[in-house]
């Protein structure tokens, strides 16, 4: 190894040689500047129209500000504040420049004495945030930091900071919530915006408040920035650096032996096309042995032979030292990942419902995690369609990140999941524990997700009041499960109706719990990072950052309302505004307006009573405390004896026998004579006639 080193760093040196060649070559259009100051604008980028390439996109035109001294190009964008470049790259498609910063200022009193709120329109640029290289940011004492956007889906999601035992802080500490916090952002976000919001009274030390999407390591804890205005006027004074991939957006890689379009990029000879890493669209790089501007005719130019020799000899060299190292890294994966203590799980319980797959396994299964495989995707991961060596078809769970308190637990959670034999749950068949983030292996349910059924699908197809009650109990019953019926208590923590998978036959199949609640928590645990969706938050849970069970409960009552109202958890009115279903919901009950939320397919007055009481244990469900939701299992029994009512008066000639669960009088009743008084029907059984 010594000597691969030594050889290494002999080869390296002549490479100098290859660098003062490419140092001529053109980067820009012909009589078109290459810099503005000391900043290189490579086309399609360009100082003005005229020498950029706006017939691709027009803000790939760039103005350069020489009131500054050295000048400094900037991005006009979609807003009127023109934003600063740092840099750009050709080879990674990224771009980077300065953005906005939210912040709050607050007097002695607590009144608000400045307020800024960061807002960042993306729409029609090239240009789309790097979910790998930034990460959203807040600073300050009881702040909380908040992204939401719109695009392509809604989406939100903060952190909180704190400044308990601040002074035992040291600066440059990283964001973990002392002082400040960050969070991941989704993918595809081209409309957003940063807010901050101060959830305590203000502190003397620390009148302001900031909030931002950063590039990742450029921020690190520091007191004075707590003080009066000193992070903006000191450390920000230009702004926050956010690096940006950016892509020839509009159109995509011809495929192999077809006719180039016209408004094709990759102009070069010797080049060649890639697809975008984030977002719609490509990018071009110079063929192997050729370097340059592949955006420009004849830009891609041959490299000198000896340096080519050197470098592939080098390259080479390189590449055997890699495949070494990576394969330690996939060793120290496994074993960080617990891959050892499932094997002794596997010897001592008899576990063998679990497979163990390779990388190798999971992109022979995915094609490489081809684009064509994807089934889903959100601001936590990939989810993908594979075939197994057997021929059976599975779902792959791809995330994006796991916190490293989680490791330990991973295993453990694998096994329980493992063990679950739930007809509404989907089963988890197997993992991969050789990468830096496990990737789960589910069963493949075909018929796609409820909410493509009751949104995305042709609204015309109808979907009959008992299909719905069966959906509806049938997911509650797999909670219930999850909460109650197992070893550990597990939560679900993103209950949703894209959650939840229907089979061949409109089984419903709850989905995507294993790796939403990694660790179940105890009632006292602090949760620093909220993750979920919006619609369906439970807003105790976001104030509080207390996980429970009861939080799953009102992301099912969400789920409900989507049932009988065939409307999104966000949904368009009338007027074109975005509402919450929820909150419209609570306000049309309480004024006695039920029945304009409900979908007009399903209000029929023999199921009028189904209905009433099924509203209502909506609003039980959706209560504003969790203390006064029912819990899972009490849903599942309400929604099983509704969906029996609905049976029996649908047949109108069996009578209903009841039941009282604490003795009492037995024997046939006609539906007319029964009284509901609240929700204390959970103590009649209804039972059909066979």
């Amino acid at each position: 190894m010594k000597e691969a080193l030594v050889l290494l760093v002999f080869l390296i040196s002549p490479v100098r040689v290859r660098s003062t060649a490419s140092s001529n070559l053109t980067v820009s259009l012909p009589g078109c500047p290459d810099k503005c100051g000391n900043i290189s604008i490579p086309y399609p980028f360009g100082i003005g129209t005229d020498c950029a390439a706006t017939s691709l996109n027009p803000f790939f035109a760039l103005t350069c500000n020489d009131t500054f001294q050295p000048p400094r190009p900037m991005i006009i964008g979609n807003s009127s504040t023109p934003r600063e470049v740092i840099d750009i790259s050709l080879e990674h498609g990224e771009v980077r420049s300065y953005g906005p910063v939210s912040y709050s200022c607050f007097r002695a009193n607590n009144t608000i004495l400045e307020n800024y709120t960061a807002e960042i329109i993306l729409d029609g640029t090239p240009f789309i945030p790097s979910t790998t290289r930034n990460r959203l940011t807040a600073i300050g004492c009881s702040a909380m930091g908040v992204i939401g956007g719109s695009n392509p889906n809604p989406y939100v999601t903060g952190c909180f900071s704190y400044c308990q035992g601040i002074n035992d802080t040291e600066d440059g500490a990283p964001c973990t919530g002392m002082g400040c916090c960050e969070a991941p952002i989704s993918s595809n976000l081209t409309d957003f915006l940063v807010i901050l919001s101060n959830l305590s009274s203000v502190w003397n030390f620390n009148p302001c408040f900031y909030a931002m999407v950063v590039e990742v390591g450029w921020y690190s804890f520091r007191k004075q920035d707590l003080v009066g205005h000193r992070f903006i006027n000191e450390r920000a004074t230009r702004g926050a650096p956010i690096v940006s991939d950016w892509a020839i957006r509009n159109g995509s890689c011809p495929k192999e032996g077809t006719i180039e379009p016209k408004d094709y990029a990759c102009v070069s000879t010797n080049s060649y096309c890639v697809s975008a890493s984030n977002g719609p669209g490509y990018l071009c790089n110079c063929s192997e042995g050729y370097e340059g501007n592949p955006y420009l005719r004849g830009g891609c130019q041959g490299v000198c032979l000896s340096a080519l020799v050197v470098v592939s000899l080098a390259c080479f060299l390189v590449m055997k030292l890699q495949r070494i190292r990576h394969r330690k890294e996939k060793d120290e994966y496994f074993k960080q990942n617990g891959g050892l203590k499932l094997y002794d799980e596997m010897r001592s319980r008899q576990v063998d419902t679990i497979l163990v797959l390779t990388e190798k396994d999971i992109k022979k299964a995915t094609d490489n995690y081809s684009m064509d495989r994807v089934l889903g995707c959100g601001g936590r991961g990939m989810v993908y369609r594979g075939t197994l060596d057997n021929n059976e078809e599975v779902a792959i769970k791809k995330s994006k990140t796991i916190d490293d308190d989680c490791r330990e637990e991973f295993v453990n959670e694998m096994i329980i999941l493992s063990q679950i034999n739930h007809r509404n749950i989907v089963r988890l068949l197997g993992c991969c524990l050789e990468v830096d983030v496990p990737m789960l292996v589910y069963e493949f349910i075909p018929n796609g997700t409820l909410y493509d059924s009751l949104h995305n699908n042709d609204q015309t197809l109808p979907i009959p009041l008992d299909l719905r009650l069966k959906i509806a109990t049938q997911s509650a019953e797999a909670l219930a499960y999850i909460h109650s019926s197992t070893s550990r208590t597990i939560l679900h923590g993103d209950v949703k109706s894209l959650n939840i998978l229907l089979d061949n036959e409109c089984n419903a199949k709850v989905s995507d719990f294993g790796a939403s609640a990694l660790k179940p928590l105890d009632k006292n645990d602090f949760i620093m990072l909220i993750q979920g969706t919006l619609g369906y938050l439970d807003p105790e849970t976001f104030v509080s950052h207390h996980l429970t069970d009861k939080s799953d409960v009102y992301s099912f009552g969400v789920v409900l309302l989507e049932l009988i109202t065939r409307k999104r958890a966000i949904y368009m009115d009338d007027f074109n505004e975005q509402k919450s279903l929820s909150h419209t919901f609570v306000l049309m009950f309480q004024q006695n307006k039920l029945w304009d939320m409900l979908d007009s397919e399903i209000i029929d007055d023999e199921d009028m009573v189904v209905l009433e009481k099924l509203a209502e244990l909506v609003m039980h469900c959706l209560s504003p405390r969790g203390d006064d939701r029912p819990t899972m299992k009490e849903v599942a029994e309400r929604l099983l004896m509704l969906k029996r009512l609905q049976m029996q008066l649908a047949t109108k000639t069996k009578p209903i026998r009841v039941r009282y669960s604490h003795g009492g009088p037995s024997g046939p009743v006609d539906s007319d004579e029964i009284r509901y008084h609240g929700m204390e029907t959970t103590k009649l059984v209804f039972d059909v006639d066979s």
